[in-house]
Order: structure tokens, then sequence, then C-alpha cells
């Protein structure tokens, strides 16, 4: 029999009939590798977007966001306002979990006010005429410790009037 290298030893690298379990932890670590990358292709840990709405006797109120998402992902939420009558003062109050735990990274177009209401976000955009809409995008990033179920509510206002609530819960994973 010939001699091994100095830098291999018989029992290590020749006899590799000990080594069952080893390989069997290896497989089993890449299957556990692959499943996850097959339920990430299938959005099972988010961020498709989904679009829920509500209609109220002056308008209508569409959200266009993800309900799942991965903390550290920018995604852009999409709010469509259809104005039914002439609303003077329409108005988006949104829940504390569109802020808690996010960078806002942008609001186009910029809203006339913004303010907060008991942790919710108020942003004014003033008059949008009888027959026309308005379409209003907000740029977010999850931070990498929000981790959990947000309630994301959205309700649209004319002034003090109601019209429109939409209800909705985003779950953020790790």
């Amino acid at each position: 029999m010939s001699s091994l290298p100095d830098t291999l030893s018989r029992s290590d690298h020749l006899n590799v009939a000990d080594r069952r379990v080893e390989r069997w932890i290896l497989r089993a670590g890449v299957a556990l590798l692959v499943a996850l990358l097959v339920l990430a292709l299938l959005n099972t840990f988010g961020q498709r977007p989904a679009t829920t709405s509500a209609v109220g006797a002056s308008g209508r109120l569409q959200v266009y966001a993800p309900t799942r998402a991965r903390s550290g992902i920018v995604y852009a939420a999409r709010f469509r306002i259809d104005a039914f009558r002439s609303l003077a003062r329409a108005t988006l109050i949104l829940d504390s979990g569109w802020a808690e735990g996010y960078t806002v990274n942008g609001l186009m177009p910029q809203p006339v006010t913004e303010g907060a209401d008991n942790g919710r976000l108020v942003l004014g955009f003033g008059h949008i005429p009888r027959g026309s809409h308005l379409t209003f995008y907000l740029s977010l990033q999850v931070n990498p410790t929000n981790v959990g179920h947000r309630s994301q509510d959205v309700v649209l206002a004319d002034g003090s009037d109601v019209i429109a609530t939409v209800h909705r819960t985003i779950t953020i994973f790790p």
C-alpha cells in the first residue's frame, strides 16, 4: 500500500464509512435551505401587494400594499381616492402601524397638511373635485427590529366626516 502525504490521515480522509451520520446532517441542512427558498418563491414571507378597498356614499378608498413583508425590505404603498362627490378637505388617517417600526422614505404627492392624532398619521390633500381621483404613494422601509403583526387601518375623511375605512393588518417576518 502506498504511503499518504503528510497532510492526510487514513482515519480522517480514507475511511468514509464512519461518516454516514455527517452526510445525512449535510443533506438535511441542504433540504431545509431549499425548502425555505421554495417558500420564499411562493410569497410565504411577503411582499406581494394586495388591494383592499372600502366604499362610502361620497367616495372610494383603495389601498395597494403588501400584507406580509420581511424586515429590512423597502416597499411602496399606493392609496387611491375616488371622489363620488366633491371632497373639500380630503384627508387620509393612517393607523400607527404605518409608521411604528418603519422608516418613511417619501410621500408623493406631498400632502397639503400633515399631523398626528393619538399616534395616527393625518395627511390632508385638500379639494378633490367630483368624478376625479387622487393617487398617493408612501415609500416605506421595514426596520429590522419590527417583527410581528401591525394594524394598518386607513380612514378616508372629508374634514370631520368619515367616508370610508379600510381595515388591514401586516405581518412582518424577521
